[in-house]
């Protein structure tokens, strides 16, 4: 699944401000182009590779990936007013207080009349949104980025939906229960709740979520020696991720990511290797990719993610309360609204909150490029001796991964504020060519 929409905003925040952990499970790069996969999942790529200097496309590339780096940069700021302009819709229709109504109709019960709102209320917003998330789909399958049919795309919607209504029902059955114990505090009382919900969604996902939207096998079965490279790697990280907690994700049937990547902690943890990524990649290329990837875990960036996130979490309620406030004594008559007790009042909330999530985007962004760099060091320093010259295969690995995600070389420094939670490509494979602590007699930082 390449995104799960939790309606709250709330969680949305927590999600925002947790990119830090995101860059644990995301791809080293935006997603890649389509490419033919080989019959043979342990079968090397067919093109010979090549010695990298910087990451450079060919012009006609260039100027494709220059056309849809202005249209992701586009897609983010639009996308965001769009975001704002449907929940005004929501708020100048009465659409809530309407739902609230048939809620109370239906029942006394507080909690059987979220069960009638809540539902209401994300179909709406959903159903509103829609048109941006074909368009979207749209573009990733006239780039070819994508080769998912809309059948199956629409499914994914439905069980993205499912899954977003349930958390709803959840989220505001507990929001709105904290508000009327404590009108006063409520903020910092469901902030506290908001944290074991959070570490439990990051413990389920790669258990429940993920196997929802896509096809997982172990990965020994498949490729017994990409399994011991990776092995051997984490062996030396002093990780604990043995082969049955390696698995290989089926995206060949949807898209054309080129992704490794580890996710969850404790029980859930694992290691993830998209089928396209063992197509298209040699062995010690996507054991660079992993390299980086555990640096996450050994570098305690989940665990630093969270703490991040929840101390966002902390300043983004205490905003939405006092905002809240305000907003509902301000406009709330002229939109139904009868108070911040009120059912109606989620969608200001949401308004609220949606507007704090993207003013802290660059924030949440700039921690989370700071954390991915760590990553490429550890990745370097971790392959060094394992893999013949680790740092040029790490930066043959960019250049596979620019190349096929489409990555512009030469984004401005707008565009990397706003939307790049990893480093762009250019720096990575730079940073990769010239960090050679071991040539001066010197040690790696965080490998010995």
């Amino acid at each position: 699944m390449k995104k799960l929409k939790l309606v709250l905003a709330a969680c949305a925040i927590a999600l925002c401000l947790h990119s830090p952990l995101a860059g644990a499970q995301a791809p080293p790069g935006p997603i890649p182009q389509a490419q033919e996969q080989q019959s043979s999942l342990n079968a090397a790529p067919q093109a010979a590779t090549k010695i990298v200097t910087a990451y450079t496309l060919p012009p006609e590339l260039y100027k494709k990936t220059e056309r849809l780096s202005k249209i992701r940069l586009e897609f983010i700021l639009v996308g965001t007013i769009y975001g704002l302009i449907v929940l005004w819709l929501i708020l100048r229709l009465k659409f809530a207080p309407k739902y609230r109504d048939w809620a109370e109709r239906a029942s006394s019960n507080r909690f059987v009349q979220v069960l009638v709102f809540a539902p209401l209320l994300i179909l709406t917003s959903d159903i509103l949104g829609l048109p941006q998330e074909i368009y979207a789909h749209t573009v990733l399958r006239n780039y070819g980025l994508s080769v998912q049919g809309w059948g199956s795309w629409a499914w994914d919607q439905v069980k993205g939906e499912l899954i977003s209504i349930i958390l709803g029902i959840i989220l505001v059955a507990i929001l709105y229960a904290v508000i009327r114990r404590s009108p006063k505090r409520w903020w910092f009382y469901f902030w506290l709740v908001s944290l074991p919900l959070v570490v439990l969604l990051t413990f389920l996902q790669p258990l429940i979520i993920n196997p929802l939207f896509n096809k997982f096998e172990p990965l020994a079965q498949k490729d017994p020696a990409l399994t011991a490279a990776l092995e051997q790697m984490v062996q030396r990280a002093g990780e604990n991720i043995p082969p049955e907690r390696m698995f290989l994700m089926g995206e060949a049937v949807k898209g054309t990511d080129l992704n490794a990547y580890v996710t969850g902690f404790g029980a859930s943890k694992r290691m993830v290797v998209y089928d396209t990524t063992v197509a298209k990649m040699t062995t010690p290329e996507i054991v660079a990719v992993m390299g980086h990837e555990t640096g996450h875990y050994v570098l305690n960036h989940i665990a630093k993610g969270l703490l991040i996130s929840f101390a966002g979490l902390f300043i983004a309620f205490y905003l939405g309360f006092r905002l809240l406030e305000w907003l509902v004594a301000r406009r709330g008559a002229a939109w139904g609204i009868r108070g911040v007790d009120d059912l109606a009042s989620l969608p200001v909330l949401l308004l609220l909150l949606s507007i704090i999530t993207f003013i802290a985007s660059p924030v949440s962004n700039t921690v989370s490029r700071y954390f991915e760099h760590q990553a490429d060091q550890y990745s370097i320093e971790v392959t060094h001796g394992l893999t013949p010259d680790a740092a040029q295969v790490g930066a043959q690995a960019f250049q596979v991964l620019g190349e096929t995600n489409l990555e512009y070389p030469d984004p401005s420094p707008l565009n990397v504020l706003l939307t790049y939670d990893h480093p762009p490509t250019r720096d990575r494979m730079r940073f990769y060519l010239t960090y050679d602590p071991w040539s001066s007699g010197g040690t790696g930082e965080f490998v010995h």
